[in-house]
Formats: structure tokens, sequence, C-alpha cells
């Protein structure tokens, strides 16, 4: 067993995938438009690898109250690992990403909190042990 996809939920697609590929580099691995229209990004370190689906809010009333709760209370609904959290904090500020965390030494890691437009916070995060 192994985890290929992860749903995130997203305001608007098309501004997250513009989000997701122009600021945060990952690449596009499906867009099947329709009524339901499946869209997934994968990292370009592992094109094969787990697919992140920015799937829409608004098809999930559950999903958009549990989004929005998340966001309010300032908690991350994605965490993205880095080798160099303080490089991808600079690189990302220049291309214009709003943080709501600079990196933050904390046991074991340090972190670093963005805002992805959409209406999610996703969490930079480098372990060190």
């Amino acid at each position: 067993m192994r985890i290929q996809i992860v749903s995130l939920y997203v305001d608007d697609q098309d501004r997250a995938l513009a989000f997701y590929t122009g600021n945060l580099g990952f690449q596009k691995k499906f867009d099947f438009p329709g009524e339901y229209r499946w869209l997934t990004v994968v990292s370009p370190e592992a094109p094969e690898g787990p697919e992140l689906q920015l799937a829409p809010a608004s098809a999930s009333p559950a999903a958009k109250t549990y989004k929005e709760a998340l966001y309010q209370q300032g908690q991350a609904a994605m965490m993205f690992y880095v080798q160099d959290v303080q490089a991808e904090y600079d690189r990302l500020q220049k291309a214009g990403v709003k943080f709501t965390m600079a990196p933050t030494k904390t046991t074991g890691s340090t972190i670093a909190i963005l805002d992805d437009t959409c209406g999610n916070l996703i969490q930079l995060t480098h372990l060190s042990w």
C-alpha cells in the first residue's frame, strides 16, 4: 500500500493551478475538464510520485467548512518538505508569495507558513532529526 493522491480543497482551481505551478514550481500532472474537474500536480523532483489533487471546495460543503476553519485558526492544511526553509522563504517572497509565519525553529524542525491564495495555509518544513 502507498499514498498516491492527497486532496487539497481550493477556492478556485485555475488560480490554484497558477499558484502551485507558477509560484511553488510543481508540475501539472492531470487536468480533466468537466463538471467535476480532476486536477493534480506533482513535484518535479518526483513526477511519478504522489499527486496533489487541487479539488474544488465548492463541491463539498463539509470540505469547505473544514478548510475555512483551519485557515481561521492559522493551521496549515498541508505540509511540504524542503531542504532549506530559509532559502525557499527568500525565493518565494521574491516571487510575491505571502507568508503568515517567517522561518521559525521548533523542536526537531524549521517551519514557515505561506498563504496559497486559494483559502489554505501551507507549511514548509525541514526536519532536523
